[in-house]
C-alpha cells in the first residue's frame, strides 16, 4: 500500500471506516479530524483496499485480493484490526502475527468515588504541563503517540493528571476522539499504582467528555485485569470483544511511498 494525504469524506472510505463507533472504531475519525496518523491505499484513485494508522494501531478494510503483501511493510510492529479475510495476506507480509483478544467498554453511569491522598491534586492539564508529561519517561510515552507527543496530550480538554507538587504521577487522556465516542487511556508511574490515581483522573475526564455530548469508551486486553478493574471502578461496562493482531517485522523491506495524487 501507499500512504495518502487526508482522506475525503466519500465512498468507499466512509463505508470502510464508518463514524460513530467506540474503541478502535474511533481511530479513523481521530485521524480524519486531528491529522495525527496516516491513510494508506492500494492505489491513489479508486482504491480497492485501504488502511488507517495511528499510534502503532492499524485498521484494514476493503478487498485483500488487491493488497500486495509487500505493500503492508509500513505496518510492521503495529496492532492490526482486520477482517478474517485479510489473514492470508497478513501472514505473507509479516514474520509473525499474534491474535490478541480485546474488550471494548462504554461508560453509562458514574463509577465509585476515588479518594487520592491529600497531598495529590487532580486537575486538567494545560499546555504548560508538556514537560511534566515528558517526564513520565519512555516506558509511558505510548500514551502520547496518538497526539504526536507530550505537547499534543497537554492541549486543553484532552487530559487530566494527578500531581504531587509539580510531579505528574498519573495521566488519563483522550486516546482516539470520534463523533460519538472518545476512547480513553491512562498511565501511572509504577511506584504510584494501586492508589486510585488513574481512576480519579479517568472519572474527571469522563465529565469533560460528557459535557461535549459524547460517550467515553475504554479498550483493553481481555487479560489486563488491572485495566479491567479501573474501567469498572470508573463506571464502564463491557460492550463487546474483538481480536486484533500484533504483527512482527515485515518479510520484505519497508519502503513507504506517498500516493502520486494526495487525497484531500
Amino acid at each position: 500500500m501507499e500512504w495518502c494525504g487526508a482522506v475525503p469524506a466519500a465512498e468507499p472510505w466512509t463505508s470502510w471506516f464508518p463514524a460513530g463507533r467506540p474503541g478502535p472504531g474511533a481511530l479513523a475519525e481521530h485521524v480524519r479530524t486531528t491529522g495525527h496518523g496516516r491513510w494508506w491505499a492500494d492505489r491513489p484513485a479508486g482504491p480497492r483496499s485501504a488502511a488507517v494508522t495511528c499510534a502503532r494501531h492499524a485498521v484494514l478494510a476493503g478487498d485483500p485480493r488487491t493488497t500486495d503483501p509487500a505493500g503492508l511493510a509500513g505496518l510492521a510492529h503495529h496492532y492490526v484490526l482486520a477482517p478474517d479475510r485479510f489473514l492470508p495476506v497478513l501472514g505473507a507480509a509479516f514474520e509473525r502475527i499474534v491474535p490478541w483478544e480485546r474488550m471494548i467498554w462504554v461508560r453509562h453511569g458514574p463509577g465509585r468515588a476515588a479518594r487520592p491522598a491529600p497531598a495529590v491534586r487532580i486537575r486538567r492539564l494545560t499546555t504548560t504541563d508538556a514537560p511534566a508529561v515528558r517526564d513520565l519517561g519512555a516506558g509511558l510515552a505510548w500514551i502520547t503517540e496518538s497526539w504526536g507527543g507530550p505537547a499534543g496530550v497537554a492541549a486543553p480538554g484532552r487530559a487530566w493528571g494527578a500531581f504531587r507538587g509539580d510531579r505528574l504521577l498519573s495521566l488519563a487522556c483522550v486516546h482516539f476522539t470520534g463523533s460519538r465516542y472518545e476512547d480513553l487511556a491512562a498511565a501511572t508511574r509504577p511506584a504510584e499504582r494501586g492508589r486510585g490515581l488513574a481512576t480519579a483522573c479517568v472519572t474527571a475526564l469522563c465529565t469533560d467528555v460528557a459535557a461535549r455530548g459524547r460517550l467515553p469508551s475504554w479498550t483493553c486486553s481481555r487479560d489486563n485485569h488491572p485495566s479491567r478493574r479501573l474501567a469498572a471502578a470508573a463506571g464502564f461496562r463491557p460492550e463487546r470483544r474483538y481480536v486484533h493482531y500484533a504483527v512482527g517485522a515485515a518479510v520484505g523491506p519497508v519502503v513507504p511511498r506517498p500516493c502520486s495524487t494526495p487525497r484531500h
